[in-house]
């Protein structure tokens, strides 16, 4: 079991940009419709915004108010499927026989968005990528704990995750729409973290755990229990 604080907490989605827009899906959740939308990241300079797909935006959107006014800030960046368009587009021209773009593969590598992050903000904190299965978010929680215990006064741990091509949709089903969520992670017991282990088949959640856990943020519920595969997350607040 570990223990922490939710400091503050951010979250995007086409259309779900402000607290009220999240509180109004955290009451009635549906899946929303297909869009191109990508969040607003106009506080980096054009240059900088060019080179950006929208799952670096996503999370861009989400962590950098969260960061401001932190100096070495330790990062947790989650995605279990990152770049999904971008590596259908390096797979499509290598299909083609076309030649790559050296930039558009170095960007669809899995570590890319933290790269940018530390790039863009003078970043020199540790920072980790996960690409962990259907229960990430816990496993970027585990990760965050333990920093908080080597000393670290706060970690950002943000989660995201992309549209896929329609090519992975036999694949990849556990995306609803494009969302991230960044929380800002703090020493303290507020909050409470365990894991238990089972032999039964445990029921599919039908939200993303991250969407499910910001729900019980916004509706100010005493826990929540994430399952995947034999494992039984618990998140338990402490009121």
């Amino acid at each position: 079991m570990i223990t922490f604080n939710i400091a503050q907490w951010r979250a995007w989605a086409p259309g779900l940009e402000s607290v009220d827009d999240w509180q109004a899906w955290s009451r009635h959740p549906i899946v929303l419709p297909a869009s191109d939308v990508a969040p607003d990241v106009s506080f980096l300079p054009a240059m900088q915004r060019r080179r950006l797909s929208r799952l670096a935006r996503m999370a861009f959107s989400v962590g950098w108010p969260l960061a401001e006014g932190r100096e070495q800030l330790p990062l947790v960046f989650v995605s279990r499927h990152g770049e999904t368009p971008r590596t259908f587009e390096v797979l499509s021209e290598l299909s083609h026989e076309q030649p790559l773009s050296p930039t558009q593969f170095s960007l669809s590598v899995h570590n890319a968005i933290i790269g940018l992050w530390s790039i863009m903000r003078g970043e020199t904190s540790e920072m980790t990528a996960l690409a962990a299965a259907g229960d990430g978010l816990e496993h970027g929680m585990l990760e965050a704990a333990a920093l908080l215990e080597e000393g670290a006064p706060a970690v950002l741990l943000v989660v995201t995750e992309e549209q896929p091509p329609t090519a992975y949709s036999a694949w990849i089903d556990d995306v609803p729409f494009p969302y991230a969520v960044g929380l800002l992670i703090t020493p303290g017991n507020d909050w409470q973290l365990s894991l238990n282990s089972t032999r039964d088949s445990l029921s599919k959640s039908q939200w993303p755990h991250p969407l499910s856990l910001l729900r019980t943020l916004l509706n100010q519920d005493a826990a929540c229990q994430h399952a995947w595969k034999n494992r039984l997350w618990t998140w338990q607040r402490n009121l």
